[in-house]
């Protein structure tokens, strides 16, 4: 099948634009459509002919929806806020050039910058799309560094797929941390993870600034109370098993790492209603002048 491609201009974005790709006898469209988000952002729809859904907002490109037979199984918190002033909090937020606390601001830049959608196709009936970020004043005055990030988002009939890679296109070298926060729609007290036995851990309760190393002894991690920890050389597929009747595989390459999180009292108001379960980057990646970094991570419902 031919794949359409496009490259649009998003910003500002004044209108709503449409686009459908091609058809299969009998079933809906793809389609990818442009509009504005909560305070007037704009954000990318995106419509598998098999009826799932996705939404992505170009700042942050945050992707803050994935519905699968109507159920959305992605969590925006209660007080995330749409005013491309501070990062939206929910959905699947980038922490890019730094994970966590350091140097820079809290978890990057990443998250806290208008991407430009760059790309529109159809593979195979799927909407794909994809995003880019290059470096700019807000960027250097932090990170001084010259980079590409490319953003590709795949959607499927129960699959969302993410790839995410950066370019060096500075004349000196550089390093980066990275992790892809994703906040998963749960329920706190039935959720569970599997996959992570026999992890090493860095456990950052009660002090985040001092982890205390250890290793997974559990088949099935739960979230008792506030839970946040890394797991070094995690494997490249886990299960969730949300608490609401879901069983979410999360598959990835070259993501060496997993982050488990959830607030507990400290997010009084919402942290019943979701668990993080992040694909992360804890050791510094070293990129060369015209090297690049990519990751992917495959999110199927069963």
């Amino acid at each position: 099948m031919a794949a359409l491609s496009m490259t649009w201009s998003c910003s500002p974005l004044t209108s709503s634009k449409f686009r459908r790709v091609n058809r299969y006898p009998g079933m809906a469209f793809a389609s990818v459509k442009s509009t504005e988000g909560l305070g007037n952002l704009p954000k990318v729809v995106l419509t598998s002919p098999h009826g799932s859904e996705a939404e992505l907002y170009l700042f942050g490109a945050c992707l803050t929806s994935w519905k699968v037979d109507s159920k959305d199984l992605l969590f925006v918190r209660p007080d995330a806020v749409f005013n491309g002033q501070k990062p939206i909090s929910g959905g699947i937020p980038h922490c890019f050039p730094q994970f966590g606390p350091g140097p820079i601001q809290q978890h990057g830049f990443g998250r806290n910058m208008n991407w430009s959608l760059v790309s529109s196709e159809n593979v195979e009936g799927n909407p794909i799309v994809t995003l880019e970020l290059k470096d700019g004043p807000y960027s250097r005055a932090m990170w001084d560094y010259s980079f590409h990030a490319l953003y590709k988002i795949t959607l499927d009939k129960k699959t969302l797929s993410t790839e995410f890679t950066i370019t060096n296109t500075d004349n000196k070298s550089f390093s980066f941390t990275t992790a892809l926060h994703t906040y998963f729609r749960a329920s706190v007290t039935g959720a569970s993870v599997s996959g992570l036995k026999g992890c090493k851990t860095l456990n950052k309760v009660p002090d985040p600034t001092n982890p205390v190393e250890g290793k997974e002894e559990r088949d099935v991690v739960t979230f008792p109370g506030f839970v946040d920890c890394v797991y070094l050389d995690a494997p490249n597929e886990l299960q969730l098993d949300n608490g609401l009747g879901d069983k979410i595989s999360i598959k990835n390459t070259n993501w060496s790492d997993a982050v488990l999180w959830n607030p507990h009292l400290t997010m009084e108001q919402s942290y019943k209603d979701f668990v993080c379960v992040e694909n992360a980057k804890i050791g510094k990646v070293q990129l060369e002048p015209e090297q690049s970094w990519t990751a992917v991570q495959h999110l199927t419902v069963a």
